[in-house]
């Protein structure tokens, strides 16, 4: 599994959502992820929705995935 691989699949699992993707050794990864979806959910609401889009590959190919999710308001004033 690579980098590449997993922010396309998240990206075309929420639409318009954009994804960074950092991880050196296949099977530890972080993202940061920034979507209209997550307004007004929580952070395990938000990291439900990210898991989904990569399905049976948690705990499989991917070891390790850690998030942050973001609105785009959200990460619009980290800035």
């Amino acid at each position: 599994m690579d980098a590449a691989s997993i922010q396309a699949m998240i990206e075309t699992g929420l639409p318009g959502a954009k994804a960074s993707v950092q991880g050196d050794d296949g099977v530890h990864f972080e993202a940061e992820v920034v979507a209209v979806q997550f307004a007004g959910k929580l952070p395990l609401a938000r990291h439900r929705l990210v898991y989904a889009t990569l399905g049976d590959l948690m705990g499989g190919a991917i070891h390790a995935l850690a998030l942050k999710t973001l609105t785009p308001e959200e990460a619009a004033a980290r800035r």
